[in-house]
């Protein structure tokens, strides 16, 4: 539930406490922080990409610290099973009878690491969970506890026996988020906190549940003009069909267009970023910004336009600077 009305707290000095706290261990990825933190704030499941030792697991650990959440990790493996992740029906000799025990899922923050490396059946237990917030165990269901957010990584590098996210799966995913290496300054920094074996990664609690519930509900109130939401709208069809939009050397190379997840999640992330810089109201510029993010893993081109090296990022660039705000 979301606080009670009295005296406002001031969440955005809290959420630079957080940015301050998530500093003291992890250097330099402000950027996959604030995405982190969109998907939070607006109940949305995040899909990191990136390279292995760039602290996408340090990131959401230490996030889970600083906003006092409970966090499990379970990294995928081939031979996970989907009860190994949801839970499973077990007979105690004791008491004769079977009871439950539950699986990681049941925690606010679940990280998914290297979610590419299970079969499809693990992959589909994890995403009904994120898409219902609830499990099925025996023949009682359980909700999850809220806030409850997926964060799932995969490995770019390593395709081999890995099991690729399905794209109408891959949809239930918020943002899909690129992480980049560090810059020069950041990783010198990096390298000396780390070379220092008596170093350890102290953070502070900044937010609660109940503050996480109070952004929400603040972030809901941010004003979209009409204008920005037909602009959302015109966005999302330019990805079905470019020719429309003056874009016709990309109509070859489209098989399916963005759904109308992508819509949503637009909607709900141009506000979030609108409320981080500390607005009520909604730019061009916040959409614009998290466009790429949303939309990149829901553009699905066809094998022409891999031949020809056209990337969904190519097509994302050009409909933002041809689709008009009428």
């Amino acid at each position: 539930m979301p606080p009670q009305s009295g005296s406002a707290p001031d969440y955005p000095q809290k959420i630079k406490q957080v940015f301050a706290e998530v500093g003291k261990v992890v250097v330099g990825q402000h950027y996959m922080l604030n995405r982190l933190l969109i998907g939070l704030f607006t109940g949305g499941h995040i899909l990191l990409e990136g390279v292995p030792g760039l602290a996408k697991t340090l990131t959401i650990s230490t996030l889970s610290r600083v906003l006092h959440l409970h966090f499990q990790r379970v990294q995928f493996t081939p031979d996970l099973l989907p009860s190994d992740l949801v839970g499973t029906m077990i007979y105690n000799q004791n008491q004769s009878e079977f009871e439950v025990k539950k699986g990681p899922i049941f925690a606010n923050l679940v990280l998914a690491d290297e979610v590419n490396r299970s079969p499809a059946k693990v992959q589909s237990a994890l995403l009904e969970a994120m898409q219902e917030k609830q499990v099925t165990i025996g023949e009682t269901t359980y909700p999850l506890d809220l806030p409850f957010l997926v964060l799932a990584t995969q490995n770019p590098v390593e395709q081999e026996g890995t099991y690729p996210l399905p794209e109408a799966q891959v949809d239930r995913f918020m943002m899909k988020i690129h992480v980049d290496y560090l810059k020069k300054a950041d990783e010198l920094e990096v390298m000396r906190r780390m070379a220092n074996m008596s170093y350890v990664g102290e953070v502070n609690p900044v937010l609660t549940k109940e503050d996480i519930f109070g952004i929400r509900q603040q972030i809901n109130q941010v004003q979209i003009s009409e204008t920005l939401e037909k602009y959302i709208i015109e966005l999302v069809f330019a990805t079905r069909k470019p020719a429309e939009y003056d874009l016709p050397e990309f109509q070859q190379y489209v098989q399916f267009g963005v759904s109308p997840r992508a819509s949503i999640a637009l909607h709900r992330a141009a506000k979030a970023v609108a409320y981080l810089d500390e607005r009520d109201y909604v730019l061009p510029e916040d959409i614009k910004e998290v466009a790429a993010d949303v939309l990149n893993h829901r553009i699905l081109l066809n094998y022409e336009a891999e031949a020809d090296g056209i990337r969904t990022q190519d097509m994302i660039e050009a409909i933002l600077r041809k689709v008009p705000i009428s």
